[in-house]
């Protein structure tokens, strides 16, 4: 990491202007496909029940006394799933997120999250989308591939995810020369999250934007599951350079079901000892009233930046990242 110089940031000149010129890109980008800028609230009384993120919270004092606590937003998702219910059309949000013990060479706590929507597209109309916005902010567009889950699995880490159990992955992760800190015990899921990370995101081709698809159904997060043999999770993710760039949903429309998975997130989260999160009422009453059917995609500006200026550190993209000595 660069070492920290006082009050100086951590980017210089040209760095700042290069940084500058993609955000106006991105806006016109999206100005010249008719998709509207939103602003929604970084403060909110709902943070998300994802066991994976944590929230940063505060208190919130009003005059008179009655203080809560808020949650910083990780994502503008749901607020931006009320305007979609409310008619607002094709939208995106440029703008500032935070996730509580995320720092290091690819995370800050804080940072720049591009997320929009998408009324009418299925996932690889998005996917064509992302692909079309990567194409448009870098000199050198690089080459496109597309996974299957199940395919990537087996062609990278040499098992079938769907029919393998968590013994057989443990037994995988073995065979790759890798010591895994999970046992049967963490289960199915975590053992496949272990693998992607450390086993098939290294193998990803470097000079290439791929997508990944087709999730287990129960790695759903908020997207929409599609029935078969087997039921998969109409979900991506996309890699840029090896480095994770974004992910994307058919997003899921039904509020009895996110109501199950906001339940089945904070089982999750009491099990591990983690903080419950209160379910958000005002998306469960948004699905209610009518999410037009949309995909939705959330980019790390910051690791598009990182491709951009070939760095390997988040910190070298931002003028002012989190250190400890001076942020």
């Amino acid at each position: 990491m660069p070492a920290a110089s006082g009050w100086r940031p951590a980017i210089d000149r040209a760095r700042l202007r290069q940084r500058a010129a993609v955000i106006a890109a991105i806006r016109d980008f999206f100005a010249t496909r008719d998709v509207v800028e939103v602003e929604t609230p970084v403060l909110s009384r709902y943070g998300t029940t994802d066991p994976a993120i944590e929230s940063f919270t505060t208190r919130y004092e009003p005059p008179g006394g009655g203080a809560e606590t808020l949650y910083l937003q990780t994502s503008p998702e749901f607020f931006m799933k009320r305007l979609l219910a409310a008619g607002s059309g094709p939208i995106y949000q440029l703008g500032r997120v935070f996730r509580n013990g995320e720092a290091g060479r690819r995370h800050n706590p804080e940072f720049t999250l591009l997320e929009w929507y998408r009324p009418g597209f299925t996932l690889e109309n998005l996917m064509d989308e992302v692909t079309a916005l990567v194409a448009w902010l870098l000199p050198e567009p690089p080459a496109r591939l597309d996974y299957r889950y199940r395919e990537a699995f087996e062609r990278f880490a040499g098992v079938d995810p769907f029919v393998a159990d968590t013994a057989s992955l443990l037994d995988a992760v073995s065979d790759h020369g890798l010591d895994c800190p999970l046992s049967e015990a963490d289960g199915h899921d975590a053992c496949l999250d272990f693998m992607l990370s450390h086993i098939v995101e290294p193998a990803l081709p470097r000079d290439s934007l791929v997508f990944i698809y087709d999730f287990p159904a129960t790695q759903a997060s908020l997207a929409r599951i599609e029935p078969g043999s087997p039921a998969v999770a109409r979900r991506f993710e996309a890699w840029l350079g090896g480095r994770e760039l974004a992910n994307g949903f058919e997003e899921l429309d039904d509020p009895d079901e996110q109501r199950r998975r906001f339940e089945h997130d904070n089982r999750l989260r009491r099990q591990r000892g983690q903080a419950q999160i209160p379910p958000d009422d005002c998306l469960l009453d948004a699905l209610a009233a009518g999410l037009p059917e949309c995909s939705g995609v959330a980019l790390g500006v910051e690791r598009l930046l990182m491709h951009l200026f070939g760095v390997d550190d988040i910190r070298q993209t931002m003028a002012f990242a989190w250190h400890p000595d001076c942020t």
